[in-house]
């Protein structure tokens, strides 16, 4: 029986020489690859109390709709900085080259309410911590989040330290 993990392409010096790119393009347009990648995240979210999840732009959207969907529960996009349509708040994190910015709309999480942060990939940890900073101006409590993927060379995870993080897959390089 084929797990995730057999889904994801690894690509050799992508997008430098000395870089596995882990592509999971293959584990969303294979049916089983996909059923298992959600499944997954369920078990991981079986036992966990929550009011919404928050995914940032754009694969935690795409994880993150079917998991609401089927735990009945709101999904909450964090997306880039100018995407969202109301007030929002906003936060800047760093990039290996630069700086970029993501937002919530300020009506989208109210106070005490339990969320769970979904994306992709944790690589140097950047974004989600963005994510999960903005969920707490708001007054939310982030009691998960998970990952598809997790490449634990870059050490995203120390950036979570506070949080509880989980991920399927985990890749010892970058």
């Amino acid at each position: 029986m084929k797990k995730v993990e057999d889904y994801v392409r690894s690509i050799k010096d992508f997008p430098e020489e000395g870089i596995i790119f882990r592509d999971i393009t293959t584990v969303l347009k294979d049916a089983q690859g996909l059923k298992l990648a959600i499944d997954g995240m369920l078990d991981v979210l079986k036992d966990v109390e929550f009011d919404l999840l928050a995914g940032t732009e754009s694969r935690g959207f795409i994880f993150g709709m079917p998991l609401a969907y089927e735990l009945k529960k709101g999904f909450v996009p964090v997306r880039k900085k100018g995407k969202l349509p109301c007030e929002t708040v906003s936060r800047e994190y760093d990039l290996e080259y630069g700086t970029e910015t993501i937002e919530i709309h300020k009506d989208a999480i109210l106070p005490g309410q339990k969320v769970v942060l979904v994306d992709d990939l944790i690589a140097t940890g950047g974004t989600i911590e963005a994510a999960a900073k903005l969920v707490e101006e708001l007054g939310g409590e982030v009691v998960k989040i998970i990952f598809l993927m997790e490449l634990a060379g870059l050490k995203g995870r120390e950036k979570l330290k506070d949080y509880d993080v989980e991920s399927l897959i985990v890749y010892e390089g970058k």
